[in-house]
């Protein structure tokens, strides 16, 4: 990897660690403090959580074992993560679960806020923020935004908001049978805030096409396309009107954060490639839909 990607890496490494702590920060200080409890497999966690403590007589004091049963649970996902979809998307993984995990553990519960309406507004715009940036660092939070993805590639019309909507269903008619109803109402108050903040933080699979005109007949452009996106080209070749030159037009469908890195490699190959972006295009069929 060159020196450049290394640096690039790096910085979204750090982001996604400080996308971590800010969900730590929602959980500890506004969602665990008001008893309320999260979608997805940390929900599903916290209600572990709270049946080991109801019926086992365990007292965890200021420490959220949560965390430490999500990470437990995230193992076999990072397997699939790494076996499936890719090592980077691995790594990032592994770094964020790793670093939720750790600020869920050393950030003391405090109740920050007395109102439970505020707490559910303020914990997930501020978790649902930390996730979002999370993704948009080609990172995830482990749990139910993996196992989205891998039914996304299997059956096109699933998505990761559909996956984590199912699984939220189930995990709030549990809670309704264990707990008051006034915790499920405010919890799915949390819920829906939290994904409004993390769509505003990261809207998952904007779709964009790229044209690219140049002038290079360059198979190792095209290579690392292939070798760094995954993405595939569609590629035809053209007679300039003014010029009568010979070029070529590559036509790319990929997702809107990943187009920094497609002119980064354009630019690397041919410095004068003219290209045209279309974002916000519909696309049907054979289309992978990444994270």
């Amino acid at each position: 990897m060159k020196k450049e990607a290394v640096i690039e890496e790096g910085k979204k490494m750090l982001l996604s660690v400080f996308s971590a702590f800010l969900y730590a920060a929602g959980i500890n200080l506004f969602v665990v403090p008001t008893g309320l409890y999260t979608g997805g497999v940390m929900g599903l966690c916290q209600v572990i959580r709270t049946v080991l403590a109801d019926n086992f007589q365990l007292s965890f004091q200021n420490f959220d074992i949560a965390g430490v049963i999500y990470y437990v649970i995230n193992i076999p996902i990072f397997v699939i993560a790494f076996t499936r979809i890719g090592r980077r998307f691995f790594a990032k993984t592994l770094v964020t679960v790793t670093a939720m995990t750790v600020f869920l553990s050393v950030i003391p519960v405090t109740e920050i806020m007395k109102d439970d309406m505020a707490s559910c507004v303020v914990g997930g715009l501020i978790s649902g923020t930390g996730i979002g940036i999370a993704l948009r660092m080609g990172s995830s939070s482990g749990g139910m935004d993996v196992i989205g993805v891998l039914l996304t590639r299997w059956k096109r019309d699933f998505s990761v908001g559909k996956v984590n909507l199912v699984v939220n269903l189930m995990l709030y008619g549990i809670c309704f049978f264990l707990f008051d109803v006034e915790i499920v109402v405010y919890s799915i108050i949390y819920a829906s805030v939290y994904a409004v903040a993390m769509d505003k933080a990261h809207t998952q699979n904007i779709n964009v096409e790229v044209n690219v005109i140049t002038k290079t007949n360059s198979t190792a452009l095209e290579k690392e396309v292939f070798d760094q996106l995954g993405r595939g080209i569609t590629k035809w070749s053209t007679l300039g009107a003014y010029t009568y030159e010979q070029s070529h037009i590559l036509y790319i469908t990929l997702s809107k954060y990943e187009v920094s890195r497609l002119r980064a490699i354009i630019k690397k190959h041919d410095p004068n490639a003219f290209m045209v972006i279309n974002e916000g295009v519909y696309v049907d069929g054979n289309y992978l839909k990444k994270l």
